[in-house]
């Protein structure tokens, strides 16, 4: 049996979050025209970065990385309730969800 050391855990917990990152990222910007993509990698990437910060806390002995950690799922949570709540709007208001269609909403 292979027992892992705390740093090589570390590293390959560091790796996987940070491929989390980019591909939140990579689909931010490769779904720009499909709302609730973009909405999920925005998620994504609140939760990858979380992570890392809890993962940081932990490899450093210090709490402040899990309190920070709190404050970003809180902001990600009310964040997409509100997103989600503007899109059922809109798309009851106009029938079809785009990002051209939103464009026009700029006044």
């Amino acid at each position: 049996m292979f027992i892992y050391s705390t740093s090589l855990i570390f590293y390959h917990s560091l790796l996987i979050f940070l491929f989390m990152f980019c591909c939140s990222l990579l689909g931010i910007f490769l779904f720009r025209r499909h709302l609730i993509n973009v909405l999920l990698s925005i998620e994504l990437l609140f939760l990858s970065v979380s992570c890392l910060f809890i993962l940081f806390s932990l490899y450093l002995q210090d709490i402040t990385g899990q309190i920070f950690s709190l404050y970003i799922i809180t902001v990600a949570a009310a964040e997409s309730a509100i997103a989600l709540a503007l899109l059922t709007i809109y798309y009851r208001i106009s029938g079809h969800l785009s990002v051209e269609g939103l464009r026009l909403l700029k006044g």
